[in-house]
């Protein structure tokens, strides 16, 4: 009973997703609410000039130049009608105007999948914690109670397999590999009939991140999205874009050349906690047109958070 007791009150002490959303952009935060608050001071009228001052700290925080013209085109029109009465007034238009852009990117549905398993690919450049994002998703399925595969497919770099290998230690998932060097199409096709033999609910799959070759990178791309689909119709079910929020504005470049070649259809955002330009997640979903699906917060397994656009938004202002 007292075991039951302290474990229910451990239970209660966990933070919520919210909680944990509001300390990963706690330095996006201070770089747009707390700037916000300085551009305007209480009692200021807000017009024009204004949002002008406001311009450059929306771009400070990562929105990107595209989404803050939008964004202040339509603040400026309700400003000069007079409809902007204070602060607090402004920060509720911004916040609604955030949420419009990334609820439309977040309603990009994804596929669903008859049977089992589903294949999710994850594709990235070597840096941006793509194989310590599979190990994170891997923890993720698993407390959902879900069985899963890795598979090492990113055998162009021998640690990246060794990697992979750990994250299987720690969260008690077995990997499907070859030798470095290996075929990477060889090596999903020995995963993917592991898993339908064992009826497996996930297939993660590790891809090479070697940008600079981005001709060969593809080629290979291709070559293993067909060696799926000829034992899973469909598959792979998502491809999923590791993408480093420290990055920012430059990451937006490497994340067009891999959704135009790759077709890739959703985000994993990677060390979110470790910057001031978390608004980068809002350029995405608005350049890009790109669900975020997921947000790493941490380096432990489970800081790997599944993406809610009204959290995030509520909590670049709270």
């Amino acid at each position: 009973m007292i075991q039951t007791l302290f474990g229910s009150l451990e239970e209660e002490q966990k933070p919520s997703f919210l909680d944990r959303m509001k300390q990963a952009v706690t330095r996006t935060r201070e770089n747009l609410a707390d700037r916000i608050d300085a551009v305007v001071s209480i009692g200021k009228e807000i017009d024009r000039r204004t949002l002008d001052d406001l311009e450059a700290t929306l771009i400070s925080a990562d929105l990107g130049t595209t989404t803050t013209q939008q964004m202040l085109a339509k603040l400026r029109d309700k400003a000069d009608r007079k409809q902007i009465k204070d602060v607090q007034e402004l920060k509720r238009l911004l916040k609604e105007e955030l949420l419009a852009i990334l609820s439309a990117a977040s309603s990009r549905p994804v596929n669903k999948v008859d049977g089992t398993p589903e294949v999710i690919l994850v594709v990235g450049v070597n840096g941006t914690g793509k194989t310590t994002t599979i190990g994170k998703l891997s923890q993720v399925f698993r407390s959902q109670g879900k069985n899963v595969l890795l598979c090492a497919a990113d055998t162009f770099r021998a640690a990246a397999i060794e990697q992979l290998e750990i994250w299987g230690q720690r969260t008690g998932t077995e990997v499907i590999k070859t030798k470095p060097g290996g075929d990477p199409a060889a090596v999903l096709f020995d995963a993917l009939q592991a898993a339908v033999a064992r009826k497996t609910d996930y297939v993660v799959v590790d891809t090479a991140g070697r940008l600079h070759t981005k001709s060969s990178l593809m080629a290979e791309l291709e070559k293993m999205r067909r060696t799926a689909q000829r034992i899973i119709p469909g598959a792979p079910h998502e491809t999923l874009l590791v993408m480093d929020a420290t990055t920012g504005q430059n990451g937006l470049q490497q994340a067009r050349v891999f959704t135009e070649s790759a077709g890739v259809t959703g985000i994993v955002l990677t060390k979110l906690d470790g910057t001031a330009k978390g608004g980068v997640v809002v350029a995405i979903s608005r350049e890009l047109g790109l669900p975020v699906r997921y947000v790493g917060v941490g380096e432990k397994a489970t800081d790997l958070l599944p993406f809610d656009p009204k959290e995030f938004v509520d909590s670049l202002f709270e």
